[in-house]
């Protein structure tokens, strides 16, 4: 073999190896670098310690209110920035990640479909992916999907969602959310809200978002629950999700943050990232 043969034989052995051995000369993954808006709260503390022992991830630091957000942006350069803060500051905190090219991965709730529309509109015009999302728990975007499933066959249904006392919000993006999505569902049908005819406490029969009941309950000691009830004739059918603490939100986050680093596309949800219709 000619020497010239000899050497490229030596290279393609070091770049492949049918045994899986480690490759010195394969250029390496760099991490994706990440960084936590609200890093201090609930949320936000539990996903800094996740994201700071995940492979694969750089955790950059967290960034609070008060804070230089513009500088840490320039020093850091993250390619993903997750918010979990407040509505009045989710939406600075968002568009400012975009101007400096990161993408933003935004579980705080209480933004109207204008603010979301927004934020839309600047990742594409920056190029960069990113998601807005009213639940990152994997099991109540499920929920919802089975309540999509389960919703022409009622004729009525009513959300009760159960959080922690310090929430700020109602009623939870979640149930918000739960709720048009199955009003969409019955268009040509609309769910039945029975009213009270007499009401001796204002407000006990909740809230209504076209034909669904919505109710708040917010108590020490929840996390995030919520309960769809549907009923009809003789039966009632009950789909719950419960959240026992904050690292449900941890698999939706991170599953978030390597999507939308990836690809340059925006997601309203984690329906779509779990190939849920």
């Amino acid at each position: 073999m000619a020497a010239g043969g000899t050497a490229a034989a030596a290279t393609a052995g070091a770049a492949t190896d049918a045994h899986g051995a480690t490759n010195l000369d394969a250029p390496m993954t760099e991490p994706v670098k990440v960084a936590v808006a609200g890093h201090r709260g609930k949320v936000g503390s539990v996903l800094a310690s996740a994201l700071e022992n995940e492979s694969g991830i750089e955790y950059v630091g967290g960034i609070g209110r008060g804070d230089d957000l513009a500088a840490f942006l320039h020093a850091k350069r993250p390619r993903a920035m997750v918010d979990f803060t407040r509505p009045s500051e989710a939406m600075h905190n968002a568009l400012a990640a975009v101007a400096a090219g990161a993408s933003p991965v935004v579980g705080t709730t209480g933004l109207s479909t204008s603010d979301v529309d927004k934020l839309e509109t600047a990742c594409r015009a920056k190029g960069v992916g990113g998601i807005v999302a009213p639940n990152f728990a994997i099991g109540a975007v499920v929920m919802m999907h089975l309540a999509d499933i389960a919703a022409p066959h009622f004729d009525a249904v009513e959300i009760i969602e159960l959080h922690h006392a310090g929430k700020l919000d109602a009623p939870s993006g979640t149930a918000l959310s739960t709720a048009r999505r199955l009003a969409a569902r019955r268009k040509d049908r609309p769910f039945a809200h029975k009213k009270a005819e007499r009401a001796t406490l204002a407000g006990t029969r909740g809230g209504e978002e076209e034909g669904v009941a919505v109710h708040s309950v917010r108590l020490p000691g929840f996390v995030a629950d919520q309960e769809v009830i549907f009923g009809l004739a003789g039966q009632t059918l009950t789909i719950a999700h419960r959240t026992t603490s904050r690292e449900a939100y941890v698999p939706g986050v991170l599953l978030a943050i390597r999507r939308v680093t990836a690809e340059l596309r925006f997601y309203r949800g984690l329906d779509e990232l779990l190939g849920l219709p």
